[in-house]
């Protein structure tokens, strides 16, 4: 990732910055050694259809895997913000959310699972999805509550999920386990999480 010619550019960027910023006319080529402008197709003059040609930059999470390229993150991107002319690197876009499943969490991670009137069933599940379309599938369902019942259930490694007809929040978790099972072990609540329907 050309680190030495990097610190380099560096030292010289920051000394000639700061030394009078108004003045800076570096040739960012010969720092460099590599000519990252439109001039020169950022850093790949040659189309990725022509035989021979190379990509010019990796910009991405595994710059270890890319040395031989100009890896586009870290200090390169403060640098090449010196030379406008340049290429410059991207800015992330803003992480979407994830597309609404028709549920909204109303607690997560707590020690203690729901137990209220409304109760309407339990069964093991693998995952929250799974548990979330088992309240789909039952008439009147509208709050599901999933959580890892340690040493309880038989010793089932599965997450429990719990079925209510109207929604709660961590102040109904209140199901911290402590009862003796066959084998003489206590059970307790795990990763307790609680999702109510948005409708």
């Amino acid at each position: 990732m050309r680190f030495t010619a990097l610190f380099a550019v560096a030292s010289i960027a920051i000394s000639s910055v700061a030394a009078s910023p108004l003045s800076v006319n570096l040739d960012l080529g010969s720092l460099l050694g590599i000519d990252l402008t439109s001039s020169n197709n950022f850093g790949a003059p040659h189309a990725p259809w022509v035989p021979g040609s190379k990509p010019g930059w990796y910009f991405g999470n595994h710059p270890e895997q890319h040395r031989e390229l100009t890896c586009l993150f870290g200090l390169i991107c403060k640098i090449l913000k010196l030379f406008p002319f340049a290429l410059q690197c991207p800015v992330p876009p803003p992480p979407t959310p994830p597309p609404s499943d028709g549920y909204h969490q109303t607690f997560s991670n707590l020690t203690g699972a729901t137990q209220a009137g409304d109760y309407l069933t339990f069964g093991l599940v693998d995952t929250v999805a799974d548990c979330k379309a088992m309240c789909n599938s039952v008439a009147g369902c509208n709050f599901v509550n999933s959580y890892h019942d340690v040493n309880g259930k038989d010793g089932s490694t599965q997450l429990t999920c719990s079925l209510f007809s109207a929604c709660h929040t961590s102040s109904d978790a209140d199901n911290l386990g402590g009862q003796t099972q066959p084998d003489g072990s206590i059970d307790f609540i795990t990763n307790s999480d609680g999702f109510c329907k948005d409708s």
